[in-house]
């Protein structure tokens, strides 16, 4: 499914839904971040998706990491809550959503997996230098996180 997103854009539609989701910072002992090239916009991403009924959200991350990369995760901490009503996400089944989503810390739990696109959602997974992230494609709320992310001297979740 094909997505357009929108950031303080008063072109952007009505948004019509609200769903929980999470991203997902994993680093593996050399320093390296997780990120995967998304279908859908075309952008660089942490990996994460959609909160799905009957899960806890600490769940949804931990799955949704190893669907679109293969790597199996330990969740460690919060980088922060994302819910900026200027970002809007119009996807080509008329719904248009506002974002909403936790971003985690992880480590893999065994760093010899290599990651994996899923075909699906990603067309690329890979572990990426973080000198490397400011050259890549990333939509602006991403690379926000990311930059949260990797920034070591954040000490509280950013919440916004």
């Amino acid at each position: 499914m094909a997505r357009i997103d929108y950031f303080d854009d008063p072109a952007a539609p009505a948004i019509n839904s609200v769903v929980p989701s999470v991203t997902v910072a994993v680093r593996n002992s050399a320093g390296q971040i997780l990120l995967i090239h998304k279908i859908d916009n075309d952008f660089w991403a942490l990996p994460g998706g959609g909160h799905d009924p009957g899960e806890s959200i600490t769940d949804t991350a931990v799955r949704e990491v190893r669907e679109e990369t293969g790597i199996d995760v330990r969740l460690t901490g919060l980088v922060g809550t994302y819910t900026d009503p200027r970002h809007v996400m119009k996807y080509d089944d008329g719904e248009v959503r506002q974002q909403f989503s936790l971003c985690f810390h992880a480590v893999p739990v065994d760093e010899s997996e290599q990651p994996r696109e899923d075909g699906t959602e990603t067309k690329a997974a890979k572990w990426v230098e973080p000198a490397d992230v400011p050259g890549l494609s990333i939509h602006q709320s991403m690379r926000m996180r990311i930059e949260h992310a990797l920034d070591g001297s954040r000490t509280e979740p950013y919440l916004g």
